[in-house]
């Protein structure tokens, strides 16, 4: 059962890497976010591949796909759907939102209004929709790729900390070097390797390598060592708003699928090493003597690693 595990992540990433070249950290951390039915922040520059990512990702799992172009003048309706008045009937029917495909690009996400971006957090959470008093459940496996832009504050809209709070982790791309530059721009010479991108496996199977994730094992000690670090991160004097329960949960189920991705049925606290960054640094809201010590979430995750006890 682990071979296969193994065997099916591996084609997944090959066929993913067909697209995206030399970011193999970044698409092991989507998948292993979608294992753990999580949803994903991608926040990056333009043009270094995060449509991409989550359109090879749904084409590789043969899931269904919507990308939501999010506008100031996008509203709450366009993703949840509405009743519209059947006159033949008579009766109120449900037209389906955006929202109701498996995977989901929020492109842009910051750049619409608070309530048009609250109207994803029911969805994000519960997995439905309610509209006019009815609930509406979402295809499964679900899951909500977010994308924003780090450095453009002109006409955008900040996510909440309970929106934030929402993502089990925020990842970003980065520009490729030299080489990996090179290689891209000679593989999409022709027509885009996207357009002939064929599913290497599907939901069921998604649906599987999910549940195996659970059965991961975790040790007492490091389960306190995760709590540990995350309360850390409360009692730092720069930090306002530390990782929240959510967090710790989260960062558990990552450590969970991040051992399962390395073909191991237990966690070490390496693999809490490795998920804390991308599970807490967004959860994490900085004082404002910390922007003035230049202080960033990153070095407060590393103080509170540093001041953890690591489990022998």
């Amino acid at each position: 059962m682990h071979e296969n595990f193994t065997n099916n992540l591996q084609d997944i990433i090959a066929n993913i890497e067909r697209v995206i070249i030399g970011k193999r950290e970044a698409i092991e951390l989507a998948l292993c976010a979608y294992l753990c039915k999580g949803h994903v922040l991608i926040e990056d520059m333009p043009g270094v591949g995060k449509t991409s990512l989550v359109s090879s990702i749904a084409k590789s799992f043969d899931c269904s796909f919507r990308r939501i172009q999010f506008t100031p003048d996008i509203l709450p309706s366009d993703i949840t759907g509405f009743s519209m008045y059947n006159q033949k009937t008579g009766e109120f029917e449900y037209k389906q939102g955006s929202i109701m495909a498996q995977i989901i690009l929020a492109d842009e996400i910051n750049r619409t209004s608070p309530k048009t971006q609250s109207s994803l957090l029911e969805v994000m959470e519960e997995n439905q929709v309610t509209v006019d008093g009815y609930t509406y459940a979402v295809p499964q496996p679900f899951i909500v790729f977010a994308t924003q832009n780090p450095v453009e504050y002109i006409g955008t809209y900040p996510l909440p900390e309970a929106q934030l709070d929402r993502f089990f982790m925020r990842i970003s791309l980065g520009y490729p070097n030299a080489a990996e530059e090179s290689k891209m721009l000679e593989r999409f010479r022709g027509a885009d390797p996207l357009e002939t991108l064929q599913a290497v496996s599907d939901a069921q199977t998604l649906v599987w390598m999910q549940e195996l994730v659970h059965q991961v094992h975790v040790e007492p000690d490091i389960n306190k060592y995760m709590v540990s670090l995350v309360r850390k991160t409360r009692s730092h004097p720069h930090v306002a708003l530390g990782g929240s329960p959510r967090a710790s949960l989260c960062l558990y189920r990552a450590s969970q699928a991040w051992a399962l991705c390395n073909e191991r049925t237990y966690v070490v606290p390496d693999d809490v090493l490795m998920m804390a960054g991308p599970i807490l640094e967004h959860r994490l809201v900085l004082g404002q003597e910390a922007r003035l010590r230049n202080v960033t979430a990153k070095k407060v995750i590393e103080d509170a690693i540093k001041n953890t006890k690591m489990p022998i």
